[in-house]
């Protein structure tokens, strides 16, 4: 049963009871961009503004969508692309788009306008909606995309170059348009985060959307009672593969607009939030502002808030031990997935399983696991190797790039491309990704270890370690830490705390400064490589 049958569900089922709503309280930086049909919240004297939408208006909006898309001659397996900030009309969009048969392409906001004319042309794009925010970019590329015949905008100010959404919506049937379709039809792409380059896309069925809702739910048991609160782009496969559990089972979700830590608190207090998926830094960011006195926890009302759980990379059990510290009634998980695995789940430590803080934790619903070495062959328990996972949501290919599709799957697997080693309970424990691994006078060192480790000191809001081309070793460990607010520290300080790791793990170099995360919290290493070890690297050469 495709997804967009259970859309259809929804709006039968519960039609006037309100499924999303949108919340933007940056009234500071609202120049930068430009909503239509807002509503001031009655007696709120601070003007915040706040949307909502039934599900029977989703389904509608998504069926003029599809209705539109065909009466322009889209058809199935046809690629229609998404850029759009987060808003209420993403997820009606992107239904829209699956209604028809068509292929989903959402793509990321942050990118510049020669990544997104590279994604369009990889991916075989014929149609695109954009927003307000992103009309500098396309007028610098729109007629650089011949294969893209069909632009759409979204919001006030349309430019000359494209077709009003709103208006052409307006005059289409709300019906659906009932194409048929199977678990095997492609339905998406995405793209990899592109933290080593220009990014791959990621193809992925109908029954790989499918396997992440029943999984998401199967994990995190969303019922009609929760409200999930949804902070990270809805481009990316975490965030909307996360509210899938939600949507499974017809339960509420906020699009919150910003992830400051007063405004996450504020609207989990006020939208009755009960479930939350939070990155690595906005967490530290809630637990800094709470320890700071910034946020008092006495000012919010936050005991519905059932679950808090996170996912992108790899989470410092110092961060979980502390977050239990303020909010100890709370269920936690940690998710691990990839793009290529439809995002969250693949591996999940399960709500039951907080002893084991610090591990990824086991196959998730209907999810294989293996660790192998270079060969592909498992390893022992306890060794560290490969970790590869076989389940309903690995993706069908690299779209139009056979040669990388070839290099991670083989018979069903995944190989991810992740450091990994298991415990004697079975538990899985991510080390490192494979070409993050930092080999110094033959030595393998795993740098999220020592993040990890850095990350426990009191002083340290955050820590990103690299390797340093060295003329004797190859390479040396290099820790760029970034202080707390208000916090000073020295070199000197962060040697002595590093004393009890063995010798060979130590940091040779010690960096004050911020960490690079792109918008799924990842630390961008590649930028910190660039910025860092070229630089040494010529030093080195000057010596010579």
């Amino acid at each position: 049963m495709p997804i967009t049958e259970f859309l259809s569900r929804n709006a039968e089922m519960y039609g006037n009871e309100i499924c999303l709503t949108e919340i933007n309280l940056d009234l500071q930086d609202s120049h930068n961009v430009i909503w239509k049909e807002f509503e001031l919240i009655e007696n709120n004297p601070a003007g915040e503004y706040r949307r909502e939408m039934t599900w029977r208006v989703f389904d509608e909006k998504a069926n003029r969508f599809a209705n539109l898309l065909l009466k322009r001659g889209i058809k199935k397996g046809d690629k229609v692309a998404i850029l759009l900030m987060n808003c209420l009309e993403w997820l009606p969009i992107y239904f829209g788009i699956l209604k028809t048969g068509a292929i989903a392409v959402p793509l990321n906001f942050r990118y510049t306008a020669e990544e997104i004319k590279y994604c369009l042309g990889l991916s075989d794009t014929i149609a695109l909606i954009f927003g307000p925010e992103f009309i500098g970019r396309l007028e610098t590329i729109y007629d650089q995309i011949p294969n893209v015949k069909i632009l759409f905008f979204a919001g006030e100010g349309r430019p000359s170059f494209a077709e009003s959404y709103d208006r052409l919506t307006a005059n289409c049937s709300s019906e659906d348009p009932r194409i048929k379709i199977t678990d095997e039809d492609d339905g998406v792409i995405y793209f990899s985060s592109g933290t080593t380059g220009f990014p791959k896309a990621i193809l992925h069925t109908h029954g790989s959307l499918m396997s992440a809702c029943y999984t998401e739910q199967k994990h995190h048991g969303q019922t009609r009672e929760d409200n999930f609160l949804c902070i990270p782009p809805l481009y990316h496969t975490g965030a909307k593969m996360h509210w899938f559990g939600s949507f499974l089972v017809g339960s509420k979700a906020v699009l919150l607009r910003g992830i400051k830590p007063e405004w996450i608190l504020r609207t989990v207090s006020e939208e009755k939030i009960t479930i939350v998926w939070l990155l690595v830094p906005w967490a530290q960011d809630i637990l800094d502002a709470i320890e700071s006195g910034e946020i008092k926890l006495e000012d919010y009302n936050l005991s519905q808030w059932r679950l808090m759980h996170i996912g992108a990379q790899p989470v410092p059990p110092s961060l979980i031990n502390r977050w239990k510290k303020y909010f100890p009634h709370h269920q936690y998980d940690t998710n691990y997935g990839l793009s290529e695995s439809i995002g969250p789940g693949c591996v999940h430590l399960g709500i039951e399983n907080i002893h084991k803080v610090g591990a990824i934790g086991v196959p998730g619903y209907k999810w294989e696991t293996k660790i192998v070495d270079e060969n592909r062959v498992p390893v022992e328990q306890g060794q560290v190797g490969e970790l590869a996972v076989k389940g309903p949501g690995v993706m069908k290919c690299y779209y139009n790039d056979p040669e990388a599709t070839e290099a991670v799957l083989k018979d069903g697997w995944l190989f991810t491309g992740d450091m990994a080693m298991m415990d004697e309970d079975g538990f899985i424990y991510l080390v490192d990704r494979k070409k993050d691994v930092i080999i110094s006078g033959g030595e393998n060192i795993y740098p999220v270890q020592i993040e990890d480790f850095l990350r426990t000191n009191d002083k340290i809001k955050d820590a990103a370690v690299i390797g340093l081309p060295d003329k004797r070793l190859g390479e040396i460990t290099a820790a760029i830490i970034e202080l707390k607010p208000g916090c000073e520290c020295t070199e000197k300080e962060i040697e002595s705390f590093c004393s009890p790791m063995p010798r060979y793990k130590r940091p040779r170099k010690i960096i004050f400064d911020t960490i690079p995360r792109n918008p799924t919290g990842k630390i961008e290493k590649p930028k910190l490589r660039e910025k860092y070890g070229v630089a040494s690297l010529v030093a080195d050469q000057n010596e010579i």
